[in-house]
């Protein structure tokens, strides 16, 4: 029999498939757990449409990353970190620190864990902070650096 997985199941397949699978499998477990249904022609049709709509999410959440990226570009961060003598720096700046810095400064939403950065900033100056904006997109966030 053909059914229509609503969620993975571990033997058969991936939520969204259409697979076989014997009919008392499908009788017993699968319909009862609601972990599919019959492919008959409406549930296929039904099917398709949220494929469709998925892909067209899909669609519109790279084009909004995309778009966000490259206003990313021309955006920059400024943070302030204590220093000692000879501009030596007390502690490092984190990606909390610059989603913060950025929340307040430019009334921009950034999701700290979505920042690549391999280890806290340390020094002074100017650094890039890339942030992983869509699977497709990623931005560069430019941030500066300063003694307070």
């Amino acid at each position: 029999m053909k059914v229509i997985l609503l969620q993975d199941v571990k033997s058969l397949g991936k939520k969204g498939e259409v697979v076989n699978a014997s009919d008392a499998y499908a009788r017993n477990v699968l319909f009862p757990k609601k972990q599919a249904v019959e492919a008959n022609n409406k549930n296929l049709n039904d099917l398709k449409l949220q494929n469709k709509h998925a892909q067209k999410v899909e669609e519109e959440n790279f084009e909004a990353a995309t778009a966000l990226a490259k206003k990313l570009e021309d955006l920059k961060v400024e943070v302030k970190i204590k220093t000692g003598e000879g501009d030596k720096t007390f502690g490092s700046v984190s990606t909390k620190e610059i989603a913060a810095a950025a929340k307040k400064q430019l009334d921009l939403d950034v999701d700290k864990k979505k920042m690549q950065l391999e280890e806290p900033i340390r020094s002074l100056g100017m650094h890039e902070v890339p942030i992983r904006l869509h699977s497709k997109v990623t931005g560069i966030l430019r941030v500066h650096v300063s003694a307070e």
